[in-house]
């Protein structure tokens, strides 16, 4: 069972106790059986599920004596049971700015391994670190050159030899040779094998001993379902593991086998890879991924992107002409370039409850993608003033702009007429962030007729499929909260965020 199916199975187990009256002892049951046999189909270990079922049922017998709602109790307790299951004690290595962090890159052979230690470098070569490559996989043929072509297309400086076939030697003079030069991040891909064997946990242990990581990083294949748990322990046995990441954890893997055996490490999962290309990879919030796992959208994942891309200037820019009502085509292609930062259109959308199947119908990410490129391309084409506003666009600027971009001029009438209904909706949304104070009060004082009056400036059936009333008023709420946010809802300057 894929992961999107687990999702949907545990919605549905869910759902059951929404349409009941009253939840009893045979409801819980049968609930609690859908959701052991959908987690036992996507490969999460028996144990787990038995100890989750379990915390259920005496989260129920707690509750049987309190006021309130006991069907939004037991739905709280089942999607919180599910993120401990994903979440370890243990805390993650945290990187330190100005001295060598040398990161150590464990896991059998096929699970990905030298494309994650890429992934994991290009990460955080865009956040500003001076990040080193080392190849000590003497065992694969081939290794050191797929290495070196992935840190080629990222432009990640890398170490390795065709020559020397002692992989502790590599390793030793790879992380000398980066100290040297002040790298802050150097990471080590180690060898992996088809199996587990003893010569494989040998080397390990002896890279680990001549390199001294800071952190130990277990990359694990999530395909191999319920294996990950047995692997998992052995790799833990032998060396010291910090930290893992689960690797083509896409949507046809079953995921279920790697994301429960964060068990038997005992350590925390920091990363999760989602497909072949070097972005698509993200950090791992258990919180945040069960969230969009039952497509409760993830609000605080959205900020926290769109911090990431967004400077905190045009932030307030567009906070402010939000709250007086203006949006220009120049709002529209700073929002687009931001979007097409943020990664993925689909990963985007699903951080929005019920937003990507109505607005990103599944296969479409790439024609939604295309489509949004297009446009950026023919506002490159448009005058200072056509994109402030200043400068009608009339049919000989439009046969102008379509020559410029190298579009047609039905494309160019489309650009124009989905920024007339942003406009619209953005002209709607200043009267209601307005207020008095202006803020979102409206929403504190008389929430039934703030979101009486946003449902009517939604598009016909956006509301149900945001979850209704009360999940949108939630996700408002949530919205209202994140740090800084309070500040820019009034247009004006935030509070200080944390750096």
């Amino acid at each position: 069972m894929v992961l999107q199916e687990l999702g949907q199975k545990i919605k549905d187990a869910l759902n059951k106790l929404n349409k009941s009256d009253n939840i009893d002892q045979k409801l819980l049951k049968e609930m609690l059986t859908t959701l052991s046999i959908a987690l036992i189909k996507s490969d999460v270990n028996l144990h787990l599920v038995k100890k989750l079922t379990s915390n259920i049922q005496s989260k129920f017998d707690e509750i049987q004596e309190e006021t309130g709602n006991k069907k939004l109790m037991i739905q709280k307790a089942v999607v919180k049971e599910l993120q401990n299951m994903l979440t370890s004690k243990k805390k993650a290595y945290v990187m330190v700015r100005g001295k060598p962090n040398v990161v150590m890159f464990v896991g059998l052979q096929g699970s990905g391994k030298t494309t994650t230690c890429t992934k994991y470098a290009n990460f955080y070569q865009k956040k500003g670190w001076k990040v080193g490559l080392v190849c000590a996989d003497t065992f694969r043929a081939g290794a050191f050159d797929q290495l070196k072509q992935n840190a080629t297309k990222c432009r990640i400086p890398f170490y390795g030899s065709y020559t020397e076939m002692d992989p502790v030697k590599i390793a030793e003079e790879g992380v000398s040779y980066f100290k040297k030069l002040k790298y802050e991040i150097i990471i080590v891909d180690t060898s992996g094998r088809h199996k587990q064997e003893d010569a494989l946990f040998e080397e390990m242990k002896q890279v680990s001993a001549a390199t001294s990581p800071d952190d130990i990083i277990f990359v694990m294949d999530s395909h191999i379902g319920q294996a990950c748990h047995a692997q998992a322990e052995a790799f833990k046995k032998t060396v010291d593991i910090g930290s893992v990441i689960i690797t083509k954890l896409d949507g046809h893997a079953k995921g279920g086998g790697a994301l429960s055996a964060v068990a038997a490490t005992e350590s925390p999962i920091i990363f999760i890879g989602t497909g072949e290309h070097f972005e698509d990879f993200e950090q791992f919030n258990p919180e945040s991924f069960i969230k969009r796992l039952l497509g409760m959208g993830d609000i605080k994942g959205l900020f926290e992107k769109v911090q990431e891309v967004v400077s905190k200037e045009n932030q307030e820019k567009l906070a402010k002409n939000i709250s007086k009502g203006i949006f220009s085509l120049r709002d529209m292609r700073d929002q687009y370039t931001s979007v097409m930062k943020m990664g993925p259109l689909d990963k985007v959308m699903n951080m929005i409850p019920g937003m990507s199947n109505m607005m990103l119908p599944e296969g479409s990410e790439k024609e939604a993608s295309k489509k949004m490129k297009r446009f950026l391309c023919i506002m490159d084409s448009m005058t200072d003033g056509e994109l402030d506003g200043k400068q009608k666009i009339d049919e000989g600027r439009i046969k102008r702009i379509a020559r410029g971009s190298g579009a047609l001029i039905v494309e160019v009438n489309l650009l124009l007429d989905e920024y007339k209904r942003f406009q619209k909706i953005v002209g709607k949304m200043g009267s209601l962030v307005k207020g008095k104070g202006g803020d979102l009060t409206q929403m504190q004082r008389n929430p039934n007729q703030f979101m009486s009056k946003l449902n009517g400036m939604l598009p016909q059936g956006m509301l149900e499929q945001l979850g209704g009333t009360g999940n949108l008023m939630n996700m408002m709420k949530e919205f209202q909260s994140l740090e800084g946010m309070s500040g820019l809802m009034k247009g004006g300057k935030g509070r200080k965020g944390k750096k």
